[in-house]
């Protein structure tokens, strides 16, 4: 989901903390526009153990209860695929959304091309990560290397302002090889630069997530670290956080980190060791590979404000089992 209302505002804050000032208008008028929305989710058994191989007939998406439609279906980096009226699933149509949209009013705006996941890597490269940053990159790069062929990455790293690395793009080497480049020093402005990250992911059609490896603390951000969950869960963007320092040490940042995977669909975990952050990556690339993404038009909806999403198992027998997704979303705002 876009929300352009958000993102215009704390986007700005971010922004003017990087040192660019932008000119603020007046916004006095809104029209709630809900546009196709993304989910993904990862259901698991009573042991914890990934369950694959469900079909859109096996459970229901509903959204303040009511049950909606879907549009697209996939498993874990899969092509997506359209789901017909008797949720049986047919390939796509290929060619672009905007081409399609323009000849079909009832085109999914979603590339028929888009396996894979598109992963945005942000690396703390502030003060806080002297200690330990050569470890900290080695373990970024076998993430890097054990990605699926069809995965894009991106390399952003971030101290008190944002740098784009290496753009998103299939070629590990050349990712491999800008994060590299990174130096450690100055002051940390995660939550602004979290926030720009949001932003361009945003713009990228198909399954994103966002994977923060950080030391915790944020000494120079202007905007709210609630704010910006807020933009990832509207976005339907999954922020997965590895702390290189231990939970019971910042306990701030470490409940921060929580709340922010939790609420869009992350995990956070907390990796003083190299060891330990080798773990997580691992963990993070199991969770992409045994995930379902859907996609789906609302049903009218009077609510303008925060929207809650369930994903219910049809099957008795799955009753047991959990499935772990966003929470919701509010919907864009129009001017």
């Amino acid at each position: 989901m876009s929300n352009f209302f958000r993102f215009s505002a704390l986007t700005t804050a971010a922004l003017i903390g990087a040192g660019l000032w932008l000119h603020a208008q007046d916004q006095t008028t809104f029209k709630t526009k809900v546009d196709l929305v993304v989910l993904g989710f990862q259901v698991t058994d009573q042991k914890g153990k990934y369950v694959n191989g469900l079909k859109p007939k096996d459970f229901t998406v509903y959204e303040d209860d009511i049950a909606e439609k879907l549009a697209t279906f996939a498993e874990g980096n899969r092509p997506p695929m359209q789901v017909l009226a008797n949720n049986e699933l047919q390939p796509l149509h290929g060619g672009s959304a905007a081409a399609d949209a323009a000849s079909d009013p009832n085109a999914i705006d979603l590339r028929a091309d888009s396996s894979g996941t598109n992963v945005f890597v942000l690396f703390d490269t502030s003060n806080y990560m002297y200690r330990g940053f050569v470890y900290a990159s080695d373990a970024i790069s076998d993430f890097i290397r054990g990605l699926d062929r069809a995965d894009s990455v991106a390399i952003y790293t971030y101290s008190r302002n944002l740098n784009r690395a290496v753009m998103l793009n299939r070629d590990r080497n050349l990712a491999i090889a800008g994060l590299r480049k990174a130096v450690a020093g100055d002051d940390s402005a995660l939550y602004n630069c979290l926030l720009l990250t949001l932003r361009d992911a945003a713009k990228v059609p198909g399954r994103k997530v966002v994977i923060v490896f950080s030391n915790g603390p944020d000494n120079a951000s202007m905007v709210a670290p609630d704010d910006v969950r807020a933009v990832a869960e509207d976005e339907g963007i999954p922020i997965y956080v590895i702390s290189t320092n231990e939970v019971t040490k910042d306990q701030i940042s470490s409940n921060i980190f929580k709340r922010i995977s939790t609420n869009t669909g992350g995990k956070s975990y907390f990796a003083k060791t190299w060891q330990k952050q080798v773990e997580a990556f691992e963990s993070i690339r199991e969770d992409l590979g045994n995930s379902y993404t859907v996609t789906y038009y609302p049903q009218p909806n009077p609510n303008e404000g925060f929207r809650k999403i369930r994903v219910e198992l049809t099957a008795e027998a799955m009753k047991k089992y959990k499935v772990r997704a966003r929470p919701g979303y509010r919907p864009q705002r129009d001017f």
